[in-house]
């Protein structure tokens, strides 16, 4: 059975509160950056998870090295403080994130270039139809 886990990192990265979403599965690690505004309690990040999670777009997976978590609580809450006092993304957390807006950056560019090309030539067809209503004497 595949093993898939999940990390929420939220850190404040002036002016906002920003959220990294990093999901592991088949030894793959994808990434989904959210920008919270203010800085979101406990329960607002929960219901955020519970509502919005299935809408969330998560970066390319990019193959990362999946380490077992050991179940001692105290190093689990030492490793939770470590977290909190550390307030950058991950290394394969950033390039994950980089991955995902350069692909947007280009879906961008390919969809405003399709509207360009559209917008030029509707003006193209409307140009050629007044030029013809003239030849017409109309």
């Amino acid at each position: 059975m595949d093993k898939v886990s999940g990390r929420l990192t939220v850190f404040f990265e002036e002016p906002f509160w920003i959220g990294v979403f990093e999901r592991i599965s088949d030894g793959k690690l994808s990434v989904c950056k959210v920008t919270f505004g203010a800085e979101p309690k406990e329960y607002e990040v929960h219901d955020f998870i519970l509502k919005n999670y299935c809408r969330l777009r998560f970066s390319p997976a990019v193959a990362a090295a999946v380490k077992e978590v050991g179940r001692n609580p105290k190093r689990l809450q030492r490793e939770a403080r470590r977290q909190m006092q550390n307030t950058a993304a991950g290394t394969k957390a950033q390039q994950a994130l980089k991955l995902q807006q350069e692909q947007l950056k280009t879906e961008r560019k390919t969809v405003k270039r399709e509207r360009r090309e559209a917008e030029k030539e509707r003006r193209f067809e409307l140009k050629q139809q007044k030029r013809k209503e003239k030849h017409r004497g109309r």
